[in-house]
């Protein structure tokens, strides 16, 4: 019920944000942006003129000159007092900001590390985990690349044209072009306490596969530390259900800033934008029961009617979490052996976020492509290889993709600014990514009990 609250809270918050950003906009805003779209225009002619001048050193092109400084200076001007007006709208959505991007170290860290020990039951299944995992990481990457290859084809976000803060016009983007030798030099921290200071997610998420890993080979003494793990990640996971709490105050602030300063121009980009991750998230479901198919014939349909109602709790509450006993019930009923249902679907809510995965390149990508930031087709696969990673670290909690991309594309200098765009819409997002979860993990556990003989009728 109260995950529901949210919801509605966070909707109420949205279209109040709509509304009251128009009437901001009309009263008070649209002022200072026909000020600006005339200096532009000015500024445009202008150069033109200059262009046609052979003669720089003429009074005609000094005249020029000093005319487009004078513009530039209305321009600035301008922007900085429509800024002053916004910020104070801003800075509800900037506060939500710093307090997600303070839990997601943290949160990584103490969630993977257990994640991690926790798989080191794997060497005892032995042949299962081999198979699960094989099916994970290839779902995963079919997730992920899906979505980058359909953001690029729809490019949602070009028509944003949002403008990059200062600090990001000044560090120039060109630097997000990242080498090979770069990228491994970047992977490996020096000192954990730095990465954890900086917020370096990646090292993070190396350290803790080491640790992971280390603590399950102790044995016994690791059972403490797993224990204490646990314990620090849920009260981390309650300090995120507080910071959820004024993610209504965030939306009405980052809503309100968009549409005043934007008008409801921006509200069409964000209708294309849903209708086209849902289209998005349909070809990721017929891939997926394509897969099934291949392994568990004309039975993969059978599983995706008995999956309904797990599915519509998923969408219907915007977290997979909720729907885990309805899908552990139906999946037994299947024919799924118990040991085999007890082991992946567990494992799969760590690691095989399907929904949550497309979202996650899909969202990035649109964040970079409303700043109008380019970023070559190597430079997305590694921000793939990169979600790929972090993404284990934070699987199941609540609005985790937000804090995943928060944590991720910084690592790109695209604007952390950008997330304001995403805040409002996610609830819709989470949804239908929420369902989408429950379908790949169940279909990841049908799978795996077919391939072990394990799948009755």
């Amino acid at each position: 019920m109260a995950k529901n609250r949210l919801t509605l809270y966070i909707f109420l918050a949205l279209i109040g944000g709509i509304l009251a950003g128009y009437f901001y906009n009309v009263r008070t805003i649209s002022s200072y942006n026909n000020k600006i779209y005339q200096a532009e225009t000015q500024i445009k002619s202008i150069q033109l003129q200059m262009l046609a001048l052979k003669d720089t050193s003429s009074s005609a092109y000094q005249n020029l000159k000093t005319r487009k400084a004078a513009q530039n200076n209305i321009r600035k001007e301008s922007d900085t007092v429509r800024e002053s007006k916004l910020e104070y709208f801003t800075m509800l959505s900037d506060i939500f900001l710093r307090l997600i991007k303070m839990i997601v170290a943290p949160l990584v860290f103490s969630t993977l590390v257990v994640g991690v020990a926790k798989v080191g039951d794997i060497k005892a299944v032995g042949r299962i985990g081999g198979k699960t995992m094989l099916w994970f990481i290839s779902a995963t990457l079919v997730s992920l690349l899906l979505g980058m290859v359909l953001v690029n084809f729809f490019q949602p976000g070009k028509s944003m044209h949002l403008a990059l803060p200062d600090e990001h016009l000044q560090s120039g983007i060109q630097k997000t072009a990242l080498s090979l030798k770069d990228f491994l030099a970047h992977v490996f921290p020096k000192s954990f306490v730095e990465a954890m200071a900086n917020n370096e997610i990646l090292q993070i998420v190396v350290f803790s596969l080491f640790f992971g890993v280390a603590t399950a080979a102790i044995g016994e003494k690791g059972a403490i530390i797993i224990k204490a793990m646990d314990a620090i990640a849920h009260i981390i996971l309650k300090i995120t259900s507080y910071v959820m709490m004024v993610a209504p105050l965030a939306v009405f602030g980052a809503m309100t800033a968009i549409v005043a300063k934007q008008g409801l121009s921006v509200i069409a980009t964000y209708a294309v934008f849903i209708s086209e991750f849902y289209f998005a998230l349909i070809i990721l479901w017929l891939v997926l029961v394509l897969a099934g198919f291949v392994v568990l014939k004309k039975r993969v349909f059978t599983l995706v009617n008995y999956l309904k109602d797990a599915m519509l709790i998923a969408f219907s509450t915007s977290t997979s979490e909720a729907a885990y006993p309805r899908t552990l019930i139906e999946l037994e009923r299947f024919g799924c052996k118990d040991k085999i249902v007890s082991f992946v679907l567990p494992l799969g809510y760590s690691f095989n976020l399907d929904g949550s995965m497309m979202y996650m390149t899909f969202a990035s990508l649109f964040l970079a492509q409303s700043y109008n930031i380019h970023l070559s087709f190597q430079q997305q696969l590694s921000m793939l290889l990169v979600l790929m990673l972090t993404s284990k670290g934070v699987a199941g909690v609540p609005r985790a993709s937000l804090v995943v991309i928060a944590g991720t594309i910084a690592s790109f200098n695209i604007p952390e600014a950008g997330l304001a765009l995403l805040i409002g819409i996610d609830p819709l997002l989470d949804m239908g990514r929420s369902a989408t979860n429950v379908l790949g993990n169940a279909m990841a556990t049908a799978v795996v009990s077919k391939w072990e003989g394990e799948l009755e009728g």
